[in-house]
């Protein structure tokens, strides 16, 4: 057999031949040589390089949308009433492996131990949580690639009266929009009809300022009744120096909520949500008890919360018009000791709660615990 075409040991031959049966390959592929396929790969390029020309930014995720407001700014998430203590101990930091033991006492949500550990690396976020009472939470996200990624979540009751519940999710995360798609408790009955819960969300930035967004929710719990379906819509605005931002949203329940973040200064920040619920109430006949009619009722709710920001210590507060004062704040006694405080009082009511809790930072090596305090492990500052 003849070798004069492509010489044994000639690399930049071998190469140069790779090149043409690359090139032939393309053009013979189905998006080039079929007629319509061709044409569609022609406005999808054309789009795509307009899409690019307009420097569009990636606007987040809908479940995010608001969360410069209703949980960096409020202090809704940190709250708690009675005691609580806390021990964190991280034993790497590359990958990030660390356990957390919790005490509580007198309080109605918190359980009184719980016990967490969280695994961290490039691709991999794993976190599982168990209290006394044998319930288990567990999460674990998955990164296939830095824009695609998916997650895992579990929850298993120690309680009768609680089902269990689990959830699989997938972000995608493009050059200026955000893709989520979820099913909750997803099961198919002997008729093979899905039942559970489906979202399907997409944020999409329509200028580099203006974001509009549409989640589709579909629920079915019974084979024999129809399913239920609805579909919310979403906007986020965010100044050009990204110190304000505003969030609009209508629920397909009629629920209407909008929110405005404005960082104030690099230590101190404002947040702002009103939210209006429709709803109908029955009417009964005054001496007889009986229903006659309903009645649409109109609620609103607005809260004006403030946050406070320094080297080793931070303050949450919100005002609401239904009366309620809440506060949180942390205070950093030392590197690896810290104090918390809540509390709340409604005024309408006359009621109020207070919680104290204490956390401590401790490391599994001598460089872990360097670095907690701010130095190298030679005792120096850390730049």
């Amino acid at each position: 057999m003849s070798n004069a075409g492509l010489q044994v040991g000639d690399l930049s031959q071998f190469q140069k031949h790779l090149n043409q049966v690359q090139s032939t390959v393309e053009e013979t592929s189905i998006w080039n040589s079929n007629p319509v396929f061709k044409y569609l790969n022609t406005i999808y390029l054309t789009i795509d390089e307009k899409r690019r020309s307009l420097d569009l930014v990636n606007p987040g995720t809908i479940e995010n949308i608001n969360k410069e407001v209703t949980r960096d700014v409020f202090p809704s998430l940190y709250q708690f009433t009675g005691l609580k203590a806390e021990i964190n101990k991280t034993f790497s930091m590359a990958p990030v492996f660390q356990t957390s033991h919790s005490f509580s006492s007198g309080s109605e949500h918190l359980p009184k131990y719980a016990f967490s550990c969280a695994y961290i690396n490039d691709k991999l976020f794993a976190q599982s949580n168990v209290d006394n009472s044998l319930s288990v939470n567990g999460r674990i996200n998955y990164s296939w690639t830095p824009t695609s990624v998916s997650k895992l979540t579990l929850q298993m009751s120690g309680r009768a009266d609680q089902p269990n519940m689990y959830q699989l999710e997938h972000d995608y995360q493009g050059l200026d929009n955000s893709l989520n798609l979820k099913v909750l408790n997803p099961t198919l009955s002997d008729n093979n009809v899905f039942l559970g819960v489906g979202v399907a969300s997409i944020l999409q930035s329509v200028t580099k300022n203006l974001a509009l967004g549409v989640e589709s929710v579909y629920s079915k719990s019974d084979p024999s009744q129809p399913a239920d379906s609805g579909m919310s819509y979403y906007t986020k605005y965010t100044g050009g120096d990204k110190s304000w931002v505003m969030t609009g949203q209508l629920q397909s329940s009629g629920a209407m909520s909008a929110t405005l973040f404005r960082k104030l200064s690099p230590n101190v920040e404002l947040g702002l949500e009103s939210a209006l619920k429709m709803s109908i109430q029955p009417v009964n006949h005054p001496v007889t008890g009986e229903p006659i009619g309903h009645l649409p009722v109109l609620e609103g709710l607005t809260t004006l919360g403030c946050k406070y920001e320094y080297r080793s210590s931070s303050f949450r507060g919100t005002l609401g018009t239904d009366g309620k004062v809440n506060v949180f704040a942390e205070r950093k006694i030392l590197p690896t000791l810290g104090v918390l405080f809540s509390g709340e009082i409604d005024q309408f009511k006359g009621e109020s709660n207070v919680g104290f809790g204490i956390q401590f930072e401790t490391a599994g090596s001598h460089e872990i615990m360097m670095a907690q305090q701010g130095l190298d492990p030679n005792g120096n500052p850390l730049q």
